[in-house]
Order: structure tokens, then sequence, then C-alpha cells
């Protein structure tokens, strides 16, 4: 069990910071994945949590003890990096047990241990095999069971499956989310820049961009109800269309005017002032439906199709030099290039943000939830 609390924790080098001020809260046995663009400071603050980077300012607790300037190995935390870093001459057993010999456990305690590392991570039949008679899929179980084998109290994660193919990773990010189903009183901290994975394994996401906490929440809030622009086009694929738009008018219904003079009505409330506010308006790629009848949102021509089997994605020209309209659909819609095409979308599923990016509906439910 193991509570861990940021407060202010910042991480400079030089005149050059990192981390600006991060305030985080992460309960024992939740599952946390911080996700960003590269860059944004993801790894250098799961290297701090490690104890790998020393913080700048501000606090680091775990379990209400501050942990500044505690080394790596008293922090009670296992890290599994993108490199699987194995001993190459030794079988997975060993290399699975060599953490704990050095700690200086017992034969006993060591082969429980690593049989129960192996039994969760279906290792058993490898345990007599070198590395090099694995594939890269079962040498990161193997990193991640002797991570296991330290029982430690929070588990870090640092792009574990960046150096796999597209079937490993998947195959992988099944083991790691039933890993945690496992140990549901250990706390995970996962770092990726895929947002597939953040998205299946999160209890929350963190996203993270220049070093800046963007918004915190569980995958489908973060979808659902972006606080800003970064993340409702860094959270979704496709990412969201994003529209220049002016206020039409206000209140509690609010009437935007976009491409072409077009207006639609969004049931986000936007205070009385507002009307003729420049704002952005957007709608998910998978949220457009062919519209049945002469009125639509959008209007244009089909510029492209990217056919996917099961789905398809159509660029859509509406008017906007270069910018075309991605609506995603099912792969056996019968979609011609060069022909007119109409798309509309339910009113609960728009979005729009303020000049400064800000979602409109995400400060109506912060003042909702106080």
């Amino acid at each position: 069990m193991a509570n861990l609390q940021l407060r202010d924790v910042r991480k400079a080098y030089g005149n050059l910071e990192i981390l600006h001020g991060i305030n985080l809260d992460i309960k024992s046995g939740e599952f946390i994945v911080f996700v960003g663009p590269s860059g944004c400071g993801k790894s250098t603050l799961l290297r701090t949590i490690a104890g790998l980077e020393q913080i700048t300012g501000g606090t680091l607790e775990i379990d209400n003890t501050v942990v500044n300037d505690m080394p790596p190995s008293e922090r009670g935390i296992a890290m599994v990096f993108q490199s699987y870093a194995l001993y190459p001459h030794m079988t997975v057993y060993d290399n699975m047990a060599f953490g704990m010999r050095l700690a200086g456990k017992t034969k006993q305690e060591i082969e429980e241990r690593v049989k129960y590392a192996a039994g969760i991570l279906q290792l058993e039949p490898y345990l007599d095999r070198l590395p090099k008679a694995l594939s890269g899929g079962q040498r990161q179980r193997v990193a991640i069971g002797r991570a296991i084998c330290r029982d430690p109290k929070v588990f870090l994660f640092d792009e574990p499956l960046s150096n796999l193919d597209a079937a490993l990773r998947v195959a992988t990010r099944i083991e790691i989310a039933k890993l945690s189903e496992n140990m549901p009183n250990t706390t995970m901290i996962y770092v990726t820049h895929d947002q597939v994975e953040a998205m299946t394994l999160a209890d929350r996401i963190v996203v993270l961009k220049d070093g800046y906490v963007e918004q915190v929440g569980p995958p489908m809030e973060l979808y659902l109800h972006p606080g800003n622009l970064f993340v409702a086009q860094f959270i979704g694929s496709p990412a969201m269309n994003i529209l220049p738009a002016k206020i039409a008018k206000a209140g509690k219904t609010t009437q935007v005017e976009y491409v072409g003079g077009r207006k639609a009505s969004v049931p986000v409330e936007t205070p009385a002032g507002a009307a003729g506010q420049d704002i952005s308006f957007g709608v998910r790629p998978e949220d457009l439906l062919v519209a049945k009848g002469t009125d639509a949102l959008f209007v244009g021509k089909v510029d492209y199709v990217e056919q996917l089997g099961e789905v398809q994605l159509v660029y859509l020209d509406i008017g906007r030099e270069d910018e075309p309209l991605v609506v995603k659909l099912a792969g056996n819609v019968e979609v011609k290039r060069g022909e007119e095409m109409r798309f509309d979308a339910d009113p609960g599923d728009l979005h729009i943000f303020d000049g400064d990016g800000r979602s409109f509906a995400r400060e109506r439910l912060a003042v909702a939830a106080e």
C-alpha cells in the first residue's frame, strides 16, 4: 500500500526548468498513466519519483514520508525501463532472483517469490531459458517479473512497450493490465506517449505538456470532457476536428457561427457578454454521422479516403484551405472521392473552447462540483 503526494514539484537543469510545480495525489492501488508528447517532462517526472533525478523544488511524499533526499533503494519502488536490461548469461529464474540474492533473502524466500511472479506473468515454462531464447515480449515480462520479486509498494514503468512490435505491444499490454488486477494493493505509474495504452490501462490519466499538468482524470472523462484544446486534440485518434468560430448567441445554449456562416446550437452555457467572441468549435471524427436530410452541420466534397478495413477515414473539403474535416465511418459505408456529402452530429458531442483554449463546458463542470 502506498499513497504518493507531489507538492509543487520542480525540476531544473541549471536555468532550464523542465517541471513547473507539479501537484498530484496518487492513491494506493491506483494505476496512473503519464501521457504527453515527446519532451513534455513525463519521463523526468517518473525519474524524480524513483529518485534517479534530484527534485529542485517542492516535496514528494510516499505514505506521508518526505522522500526528497531518500535514495532509490529505500523508497519501496521498482522500475521497468524501455530496455529489458537482462543479464544474458543468466537464466530467467536467475535474472528474476538476482536482486533478492543481493538483498540477502533466503533460498526459500527467493523460490517462493520467483514462482509467484512467474505464475502471474505465465513465465513458468521459461524459467530455465536464457534471454536469447525468448521473444521481445517474453523478455519484457521477465523484466517485470524481476520487479515483482522485489515486492515493491510502487511500480514505475517507463515506456516499457515502445521497443516491441505491434502484436507484442497488444499482448504485453494485456499482461500488464492483468498484473494490475492481480496486485490490487500495488500503486502503478506508467509513462507512455501512446494514448491507446493510456486509455486502456489507466484508472486516471495525467496529461502533460511542456512540464505542466494540463488535466487529470479517468480516461473517458478526458475523452468526453477535455479541459482545453490540447487535451481535446491529444486524446482521441484521429484528433478532434477544430474549426475557428464566433459566438453568435450566448446563453444556456450557445449558438456558434463557423465556416461559411453556418450555425450550430451547442448545449453549453456561455456568459451573456460572450456574444461575438472568437472561439474554437470542435467535433470528433467518430461523432460525425451521414446526414439524412438537407440540413447538416457540414457539407463538402470528399477529397480523400483512407480505407482501414473495419473503419475508413474520410477527408472532406468544407472550404478551409488545406484543412479538411476528418470523418470516421464504418468501413462498409460506400464513399466516392469527389462526391458531395453531408454530416451531422448529436449536439451533446459538440465542444466549444474560448480564445485561450479553455473549454466552456469544463468551466461549468468545475463550478457545479464546488
